[in-house]
């Protein structure tokens, strides 16, 4: 017996580790397996997985794809984002947007646009001709219009391409006299616009806090917009980008990747892909090409045996649920974010457990010790991001959770204890 003694004490020490542990409660408890859980935790300094619970399956990721959106910003996007391309012909300067949201943006504004064309003395024109693409992702709710969270995409965004109703006020106020109020019967509580004007009609009587609600793009409203800011005309034109047109630079990058992280933002998400298509290409404005080029030549996915990608990326919010991540694909994501952005900067942009942004309902006391990104939509919840364990090490990890019924809240609830547990024991 004292010779098998050692062999004892190992087989003790090893069975009863922390990550033996998560993966077997991973396997056999109700609470990850009445539904469809995966869970990958990395240590990057021995590189080594430390848990894996269907880290290979594929899940709908939701806002964890803004993930993949942050890390095509870091790769091509400058310290300062592009605003316009501009061109002087004659007596007129024509410009075209770069897709960048933040032109009179409710919530994080940026100037330069303004501030360059208000005392130009060309006459100034509009230019949409460098995007013709679709409006909507592919895959997005058709019902969702009305949301707050899906405005449409565009190259030139003015007011986040949303109409702000704030206890009876409305900007931009030239849609205002668009808003029709109705009365009694079967309408609907709150802003409803028509799908496809931009007729918007209110309970008589009823003035609501705040209701953020998308409007339909096009140049000639954007075009209106500026000009009722800027004081003077703007026309529009159809005229293509040419070869000499100079760029303008506006705010910081980390400005927007900070709403766009904290907050969720999906606007920002999508738009992100236009500049980085601005910033590689002069023409034309070509998100989607730029999403494919990423996942065909910089993310370099291994190719499962069976021939299938663990990985389909198809817009830059994680809006559509034809998106689909595998946890350690979103593993292999983070660390190569993580050796791109030093710490101390990679934290401030992320929401901190328990602290701020989308996390801040996150059940976590002390010192925030978690750094993620979630994703939500029904039957979704995920988070990915950096854990600091007690000995001060930084984990890199994905818990995905698909198929429940339970409420979105019950699943964080869930992943912050398990986070708890993987910061204390390991």
């Amino acid at each position: 017996m004292k010779v098998c003694l050692p062999f004892l004490l190992i087989w003790i020490v090893v069975g009863c580790s922390p990550a033996r542990r998560i993966n077997r409660d991973l396997r056999t408890k109700p609470i990850y397996t009445d539904h469809f859980t995966g869970v990958a935790l990395y240590d990057p300094v021995q590189q080594r997985a430390l848990i894996q619970h269907n880290a290979d399956k594929p899940f709908t990721p939701a806002s964890n794809t803004k993930l993949f959106s942050f890390y095509a910003g870091l790769l091509s996007l400058h310290d300062s984002l592009p605003v316009l391309r501009y061109a002087v012909q004659h007596d007129s300067l024509i410009f075209w947007g770069t897709g960048n949201p933040l032109l009179l943006h409710p919530d994080l504004t940026d100037t330069t646009v303004l501030a360059f064309l208000r005392n130009r003395p060309e006459r100034l024109f509009f230019s949409p001709a460098n995007y013709d693409g679709p409006r909507f992702g592919p895959g997005w709710a058709w019902d969702d219009y009305n949301d707050d969270y899906s405005p449409e995409l565009a190259p030139l965004p003015v007011y986040g391409n949303v109409v702000r109703f704030r206890n009876g006020k409305i900007s931009p106020r030239r849609l205002a006299d668009s808003v029709q109020l109705v009365s009694g019967g079967k309408a609907p509580a709150g802003i409803r616009r028509a799908e496809f004007s931009n007729q918007f009609t209110q309970l008589a009587g009823e003035k609501p806090a705040r209701q953020d609600v998308p409007f339909r793009w096009s140049a000639d409203l954007a075009a209106q917009l500026l000009a009722d800011t800027l004081h003077r005309p703007i026309s529009v034109v159809n005229t293509p980008v040419p070869a000499t047109a100079r760029l303008l630079r506006g705010s910081s990058t980390d400005s927007l990747y900070k709403r766009m992280l904290y907050v969720s933002d999906n606007q920002f998400a999508e738009q992100v892909l236009f500049m980085v298509s601005a910033e590689r290409n002069t023409r034309l404005l070509a998100p989607a090409s730029e999403l494919h080029r990423l996942v065909d030549s910089v993310l370099h996915v291994p190719v499962a045996p069976e021939g299938h990608s663990p990985i389909r990326w198809v817009d830059g919010s994680g809006l559509s649920r034809y998106n689909l991540f595998t946890p350690n694909v979103l593993i292999d994501l983070l660390g190569r974010i993580f050796t791109k952005v030093p710490q101390q900067r990679l934290f401030a942009l992320l929401p901190a457990a328990g602290q701020s942004g989308t996390l801040q309902r996150m059940s976590m006391a002390g010192k925030p010790y978690v750094f993620a990104k979630s994703g939500s939509m029904t039957g979704v919840y995920n988070l990915s991001g950096y854990v600091v364990v007690r000995s001060g090490k930084v984990l890199y990890f994905s818990i995905m959770h698909n198929n429940f019924t339970q409420a979105v809240s019950e699943m964080r609830r869930r992943t912050g204890e398990l986070l708890k547990e993987i910061h204390e024991k390991f």
